[in-house]
This record gives C-alpha cells, structure tokens and sequence, in this order.
C-alpha cells in the first residue's frame, strides 16, 4: 500500500513557548475509519502539554481534546477542521 502523503504542514512556534502545529496527510485510500481519507493532527500547547488538540488516531475516530477532555469531533471538510481548531486556539487565548 502507498505511504499517506503529507499536503499540509505548519508549525509555530511561539516566544512563550507555545507550539502551533497542523499536519495533515492523504491516506492513498478511504476506509471506514476515515470515510474523508485523511489522517490529521493539530496541537496547540507546550512540550509535554497539550492545551487543544484535534486528531484522528487510528481506533478513535475523529476526536478534539480540550485540555483533559475528550469529545467527538465531526468531521465536515479540511478547511472547517482548521477553522475550527483556530477558533478553539482564539478562545483560549481570548481574542473571541
């Protein structure tokens, strides 16, 4: 089978020591894991703290964190997963 290709990839980081980081790869197929055929992680937080995160492990499905919570997430597009994280990274930091 083909290696996912990654097609997005940014990472901040910040002079507090703040990581942004998007990362989202094309699987070479969909499945019924990843019906949408990407695999994808995107964290805002200091090393060994994760503050916000959306991914999608193998086994969990879609999902979001919010510091030690975890919930679904439903995926709808790639453009709305990164809309949503950036507004979830907004509130934390309190500019919404």
């Amino acid at each position: 089978m083909a290696p996912a290709t990654l097609i997005y990839d940014r990472k901040l980081l910040l002079p507090d020591g703040i990581i942004l980081q998007i990362r989202i790869w094309r699987l070479p197929q969909a499945n019924a894991e990843r019906p949408h055929g990407l695999k994808y992680s995107l964290f805002y937080g200091r090393p060994g703290e994760r503050i916000i995160g959306y991914d999608n492990e193998a086994g969990k499905g879609d999902h979001r964190h919010y510091r030690d919570r975890e919930e679904p997430y439903v995926f709808e597009t790639m453009d709305k997963l990164i809309a949503d994280f950036e507004a979830d990274v907004r509130r934390e930091i309190g500019h919404e």
